[in-house]
């Protein structure tokens, strides 16, 4: 199918995908048994210039989109959704800065993120605070120029890897949801390590840790817009990551489909190809006809979402002010519907995908020495993180609700 990529977009995608090829497949089986982080593949990842396609020229980006990151994030998961993530996790601590942060917190935090030399991290989930993010425990409180936090954050994709971390931590318990900040944390800061390193079923190659804040002082001057704003600025982020979390999904489902179908072709069974026998053919059909269909409605949602973007980003670089500010005087849509779709609709589908693809392999896909079953592992999470899709299709049914009742709303003024 022809997307119509621009030139830079088509150069990003074939690069991503010849380094998921060459250099990640080989080694893809060792990161997921051993759980290390991937160190070697990050340093492929930095020449490539990976980490900074969807961030402006101004930060040491490449100047693209969402469209972008999303093309990167699916070709390095087609190879392997886990060592895919660190691209990805750095991306989601980068959006809220970008989307959120003054002129001087991008100069500060983003060149370095963009540049892959420091990777990012994102965390707001907490042990009673998973769906339900205004169940936030973590506090800061404020003395003088610093806030000192408490508390514990977990399930933190990139834990210990990361040196900068987007945070969030309630600085007024009794405004609920309204009294959630969110935050920059560097790595180094007092009072601030890590607990848990969680063991876990699949994206191994991505290490998840629990953080601990222990009286750790962060100056004012990493608070993210304002005091209290922190739930706003975490939904608003979701509006733009989660398209990569669909495109994590389906470089997964296309990746397990890629194998699967090698293997269908050369495998015998009663004197000839199992792919030639129908029952595997359907399969193979409904397989692809799945992804095709995610695949467009991702690359249509990240093209919309750069048409929308792109002029409050430039605007705000151009007159050193805040994207959201810029957002609301363009009045740039949220993009809460069409993001959830797209996770919902990509990630069930990598799911589907991938069990079929363990099935139409039959029991060799069923062993750890064939890499089916990792995808169909890596796959699982991909329902499950930025918003369960249960979360996702309450979200996705609230907004066509209210659309349907601004509309009705209309027809009667009219």
């Amino acid at each position: 199918m022809d997307y119509e990529l621009n030139e830079q977009q088509q150069e990003v995608a074939s690069l991503a995908y010849q380094l998921g090829q060459q250099k990640i497949r080989p080694v893809r089986e060792h990161y997921d048994q051993t759980e290390e982080f991937p160190w070697p593949i990050i340093e492929e990842m930095r020449k490539a210039d990976l980490f900074g396609v969807y961030l402006p020229q101004e930060y040491g980006g490449l100047g693209g989109g969402t469209m972008d990151f999303v093309l990167v994030v699916e070709q390095l998961s087609r190879a392997c959704g886990g060592i895919a993530l660190s691209m990805a996790a750095s991306g989601l601590c980068a959006i809220p800065i970008l989307l959120f942060g003054n002129a001087e917190q991008r100069k500060r935090w983003i060149p370095d993120l963009a540049s892959g030399k420091r990777l990012g991290a994102f965390a707001l989930t907490e042990p009673g605070a998973g769906s339900d993010a205004t169940a936030t425990k973590c506090m800061a409180k404020l003395e003088g120029d610093h806030y000192v936090v408490n508390g514990i954050k977990n399930f933190c994709s990139s834990g210990n890897a990361a040196e900068i971390y987007t945070t969030f931590a309630t600085t007024n318990p009794a405004r609920g949801a309204r009294g959630i900040t969110a935050f920059v944390v560097e790595k180094g800061t007092p009072g601030f390590s890590f607990g848990k390193k969680e063991q876990k079923m699949g994206i191994r190659a991505s290490s998840t840790y629990e953080l601990v804040f222990n009286n750790c002082k962060i100056p004012k001057s990493n608070v993210l817009y304002k005091e209290g704003y922190g739930l706003f600025v975490a939904q608003n982020t979701f509006d733009m990551s989660r398209p990569g979390v669909a495109a994590q999904a389906l470089g997964i489902g296309q990746g397990a489909l890629d194998e699967t179908l090698s293997y269908v072709r050369a495998r015998k069974q009663f004197g000839q190809a199992i792919a030639s026998f129908q029952a595997i053919q359907h399969m193979l059909a409904d397989c692809a006809t799945a992804l095709e269909s995610g695949r467009a409605l991702l690359y249509a949602t990240a093209k919309a979402m750069d048409r929308a973007m792109q002029p409050a980003i430039d605007a705000a670089v151009q007159n050193q002010t805040i994207v959201y500010d810029e957002m609301n005087k363009l009045n740039v849509k949220r993009w809460t519907k069409e993001s959830g779709m797209c996770k919902v609709l990509c990630s069930d589908t990598a799911m589907r995908v991938a069990t079929d693809c363990v099935q139409m392999c039959g029991g060799i896909g069923y062993m750890r020495d064939f890499p089916i079953e990792k995808y169909m592992r890596d796959a699982k999470i991909t329902q499950i993180y930025e918003g369960t899709n249960q979360i996702q299709r309450n979200e996705i049914a609230m907004m066509i609700i209210k659309e349907s009742a601004s509309k009705q709303k209309e027809a009667v003024l009219a």
